[in-house]
């Protein structure tokens, strides 16, 4: 067995894995899919329900594809397009490192290397890509797994992303602040 199976081997695992607990996390944990709407549409997706379905089954489907080593590139997509679309509107606001209140961007994007990196160097020996005779890799894999899910990325972003514009803080009016008492005035003016 050549290194790189290895490699792609333990890309797969842990991208699989990862990708799988959170899909599971976002049907079965916590709030499951009611919870995982609510957050959707926290961070302004709309329709959050139909993001929260669809983030949730292509984290599962995409977790399982890469665990078994099938249609790597595709699976690699999958990863890059639903993490992308967090890293924009969930992450990116917060800065690079994780530790930051609201957790930052540096895990989601770790990801998003990964996931184009597998999706290049394809499943390796080790996998149903190899057995069914389709060990695609290469720069063909690379533009299926950057391209596909670059452009889901943009698309669900372009079509689908509306954020709540911040706040504005409330301006001071002269008419609304408090009027000066006698004694506010003259001890300004004896300080």
């Amino acid at each position: 067995m050549h290194p790189v199976d290895v490699a792609a081997l333990l890309l797969r695992l842990i991208l699989g894995i990862i990708m799988l607990a959170h899909g599971w996390n976002h049907a079965f944990g916590g709030g499951k899919i009611p919870g995982t709407t609510r957050w959707f549409a926290s961070i302004g997706m709309r329709p959050a329900w139909v993001h929260a379905y669809v983030a949730t089954l292509t984290e599962i489907g995409s977790g399982v594809l890469l665990l078994l080593g099938l249609l790597t590139p595709v699976a690699a997509a999958g990863v890059l397009g639903t993490m992308l679309v967090a890293l924009v509107t969930a992450h990116l606001k917060n800065g690079f490192f994780i530790f930051r209140p609201g957790q930052g961007y540096e895990y989601v994007l770790m990801i998003c290397v990964v996931a184009v990196a597998l999706g290049g160097i394809g499943a390796g020996w080790l996998s149903l890509d190899h057995v069914l005779g389709y060990p695609i890799s290469g720069w063909v894999s690379y533009a299926v797994a950057a391209g596909a899910g670059g452009l889901g990325a943009a698309l669900t972003l372009l079509t689908s992303w509306r954020p709540e514009p911040p706040a504005a803080a409330p301006a001071e009016s002269v008419d609304t602040a408090p009027a000066a008492t006698e004694q506010g005035t003259e001890s300004a003016t004896t300080a």
